[in-house]
């Protein structure tokens, strides 16, 4: 897919093309979603002016043959105590946003798609019968949640993650984001923290937000690798062959380095016959997998380490695989396959593929975990620590605010 034909992408009106995203991640830094008891309640902090002006896309009255009605034709959702949830609800402007957001004191804001209408007003045009009531628009968007790799994690489980597992979020990072603007020619790639346990990803540029739900379907199949049902023992089939060169790449750059050097002493992948036993079940030819059973075997009687025992097994595995006698198609590409299966991004399908799906917003604060919702940059995601993300009380939050608005007083003073 290449690159926009359009002589201006709409994000690109008044050179804000960066500057939309670079604002929203400055006042991460700075301030976040007031709380009060888990609640989103004054609001006092939340970035209304930067968050609407990167919903707008230049959409804001002041830029000729822009569409002013844009904006109250998308859709939010509020989520309020006790599960109540207001749908279809719609701001045209950021002072509005502001309002209802202090007087209903939201648990979490959701955003949906850029509807043909108002869809407020849904009600009314749904009972028309006409169909006007379609969405017309909306950001690319990824959802990974690490909890989808609990079968391969062995440090945490459900909303739980450390440093150890989430490099798992780290490799989704590395191979979508390179894989977006390589392969497809996005540029306007947000990666947002959940608050919890995962990450999301806002593709705005103008032709991602125009994507029809079968092209968004097709984009989000390109990326998937990890299939089968929950009782299937290999999910990862790897044809032909070469492998394509998404994935070739993808396996030479991140997945085979993060595997070798982190994930199989972190993950201690062989420090038991259970999971060992997971790891031979990828292998096709049971021949092959009895004999690496009887090495491994040997193995526990010897005095190696929980680390030697680790990187010796996976050894042994890669040299009987790709010895000249047992290198058949059927174990082939076998290797691969049990990186795959351990390191690849596994997506949520269904988040990606409809225009109509809700997504959180970012500069939430999480209702569980308190964590602010805030950018990670994909250049420097190595570096992100989830457990480092602040949990904010209201005299954090009060400090935090008043030092930004010095340091932004001290701005126009120089």
């Amino acid at each position: 897919m290449g690159r926009d034909d359009e002589p201006v992408d709409s994000m690109d009106i008044d050179g804000q093309k960066q500057q939309q995203l670079e604002a929203l991640t400055a006042v991460q830094r700075g301030s976040a979603l007031t709380i009060s008891e888990s609640t989103m309640c004054s609001g006092k902090l939340f970035p209304y002016g930067d968050f609407f002006k990167w919903l707008c896309y230049g959409n804001d009255g002041k830029h000729p043959g822009c569409d002013q009605s844009y904006v109250g034709r998308r859709e939010f959702s509020l989520t309020l105590e006790n599960d109540i949830y207001l749908c279809f609800q719609s701001f045209d402007n950021a002072t509005e946003l502001e309002s209802s957001i202090k007087e209903k004191c939201p648990f979490k804001i959701d955003i949906g798609p850029v509807y043909s209408v108002d869809p407020s007003k849904h009600h009314a045009y749904a009972q028309s019968g006409n169909n006007v009531f379609v969405p017309v628009e909306r950001e690319l968007i990824f959802d990974i949640d690490i909890s989808d790799y609990d079968d391969v994690r062995y440090c945490c489980s459900g909303a739980d993650v450390c440093l150890d597992c989430w490099l798992l979020m780290t490799i989704a990072i590395k191979i979508l984001d390179t894989s977006l603007r390589d392969d497809f020619g996005f540029n306007h790639i947000l990666w947002v923290y959940s608050g919890s346990r995962g990450v999301h990803c806002w593709v705005c540029d103008s032709r991602a937000r125009k994507l029809s739900n079968e092209q968004r379907a097709a984009i989000a199949d390109y990326f998937r690798v990890y299939k089968g049902g929950e009782n299937a023992l290999k999910k990862v089939s790897l044809a032909g062959p070469v492998l394509h060169p998404f994935l070739a790449r993808s396996y030479t750059d991140v997945l085979r380095s993060f595997f070798n050097d982190k994930l199989l002493l972190n993950q201690q992948l062989f420090a038991s016959e259970e999971r060992c036993q997971k790891i031979l079940d990828l292998i096709p030819d049971k021949n092959v997998a009895s004999e690496l059973h009887g090495k491994w075997q040997g193995n526990r009687r010897s005095s190696l380490s929980k680390e030697d025992v680790n990187a010796t097994r996976w050894d042994q595995l890669k040299t009987t695989l790709q010895s000249g006698k047992h290198k058949t198609q059927g174990l082939r590409r076998c290797v691969e396959e049990i990186v795959f299966s351990y390191t690849y991004p596994r997506l949520d399908m269904e988040v990606s593929k409809h225009m109509n799906h809700l997504l959180k917003a970012p500069f939430c604060i999480h209702p569980k975990t308190g964590r602010v919702c805030g950018p990670i940059d994909p250049n420097n995601c190595d570096d992100f620590d989830p457990a480092a993300v602040p949990t904010l009380s209201q005299e954090e939050l009060e400090s935090a605010y008043n030092a930004k608005l010095q340091q932004s007083k001290n701005s126009l003073n120089s």
